[in-house]
């Protein structure tokens, strides 16, 4: 059984499931437990499904929760986007899912995020010195 992401050579294959209005965004077998942890993060709901006896691995996917309308599903899948290119992970989302909107706002958020622990850190107060006398 394998997947989308294998198919695709992608860490992070993000689509529609065919005839449905399911998302699902899927990752390599045997991926890494920090790329499905972002995924988890990110808003994504893990599944997984093991096998029948103890042969063969479990396999893991992530789909955008159900109760999300079509175009939050969107936005959901395009804001994942930039923090797991950011986290460097080869990404494929098809245009009829991608939100530029959402893009650049996430990427926009992730900038300021990055740039905040440099600035909000502010320097160590200075020490008062004794003087003799």
């Amino acid at each position: 059984m394998g997947n989308r992401a294998d198919d695709e050579g992608t860490d992070v294959e993000i689509y529609r499931k065919p005839l449905t209005d399911t998302v699902h965004a899927d990752t390599p077998t045997g991926a890494p437990e920090q790329l499905l942890a972002l995924l988890d993060r990110l808003g994504f709901e893990r599944k997984t499904v093991s096998p029948a006896g103890t042969a063969g691995p479990t396999y893991a996917w992530h789909e955008a929760p159900s109760h999300l309308s079509e175009d939050e599903k969107k936005r959901l899948a395009t804001r994942a986007v930039p923090p797991l290119l950011a986290a460097g992970y080869v990404v494929h989302i098809p245009d009829y899912l991608f939100d530029q909107a959402a893009y650049l706002s996430a990427a926009d958020e992730l900038r300021t995020q990055r740039a905040a622990p440099a600035t909000a850190s502010p320097a160590p107060a200075a020490r008062p010195r004794r003087t003799r006398g």
